[in-house]
């Protein structure tokens, strides 16, 4: 991987990728770290289902698209997204950043939607995108997670970063 001023630039021919969780209950530095073997190879894709904190986590090929799909979210006031240059899509989530109220049917195939997109469009070999994307968050599953607090160890149940 390599860092301009800085800051880390995805590394897509070897598949290391920028992911980032943003904290939505109040202003908090964001948690930065490098991920592994997404298979996304262009694009960014993040969400706010993000267990247990539910804070907002994403992964992007560069910090163009990742603001993007963020802002996408911040605007819905929650749901999962992803961006592709001038490209964004959303499925929003504005309770809680966790449910709707539109009806299941529509939600759902809407879901599906911007689930094969990120699979096709921006080429995700991850079988699920979004659930993998939101247990990344959850701490107590081995073994490096991420929170907005920075990367924790689920094993040796420390923070590391």
């Amino acid at each position: 991987y390599t860092h301009q001023g800085g800051t880390f630039i995805s590394d897509l021919e070897n598949d290391f990728l920028k992911i980032i969780v943003l904290n939505r209950y109040q202003k908090a530095p964001i948690a930065q770290a490098i991920v592994h073997n997404t298979g996304l190879k262009k694009g960014a894709i993040a969400s706010s289902v993000a267990h247990d904190s539910h804070n907002i986590i994403a992964i992007g090929t560069n910090d163009a698209d990742l603001a993007t799909a963020i802002n996408a979210i911040i605007k819905e006031k929650g749901g999962v997204a992803a961006a592709y240059g001038s490209d964004c899509k959303i499925v929003g989530l504005p309770v809680a950043g966790l449910m709707t109220t539109i009806d299941g049917f529509v939600i759902a195939k809407q879901y599906e939607e911007l689930d094969q997109w990120v699979k096709e469009e921006l080429k995700c070999d991850l079988t699920s995108p979004f659930m993998t994307l939101s247990f990344l968050a959850l701490l107590v599953i081995p073994k490096l997670k991420i929170s907005d607090k920075g990367l924790f160890d689920g094993e040796k149940f420390e923070f590391v970063y």
